[in-house]
């Protein structure tokens, strides 16, 4: 399955969020788990929901941890049950 994770820390003190999303993904990168960052989100290939809320809520406690005193999360699912999915096979079938 492939999910986009939006994370949007709210109660920084400061219109720039870049370092907070950094860390986010920095905690997707170190578990091993596939991923593209796109400017609104960052997308991922994942084996269910569960590993995807285990990432959400390591995320969520990285930004609790760095002092944020409120974030909303978006998250979206693409899942299909006839083949694997992956994440350079949704773009190149819609871009070539």
């Amino acid at each position: 399955m492939l999910a986009v994770i939006r994370v949007i820390p709210i109660g920084t003190g400061s219109p720039s969020i870049g370092d907070y999303v950094r860390e986010a993904v920095k905690i997707i990168k170190n578990r091993g788990i596939k991923y593209q960052v796109t400017p609104f989100g960052t997308a991922i290939e994942a084996s269910s929901i569960a590993e995807v809320a285990t990432l959400i809520d390591e995320i969520v406690e990285r930004m609790r941890n760095l002092g944020v005193s409120r974030i909303a999360v978006d998250v979206s699912f693409d899942i299909r049950f006839d083949k694997e999915l992956s994440l350079e096979y949704k773009v190149k079938r819609v871009t070539q």
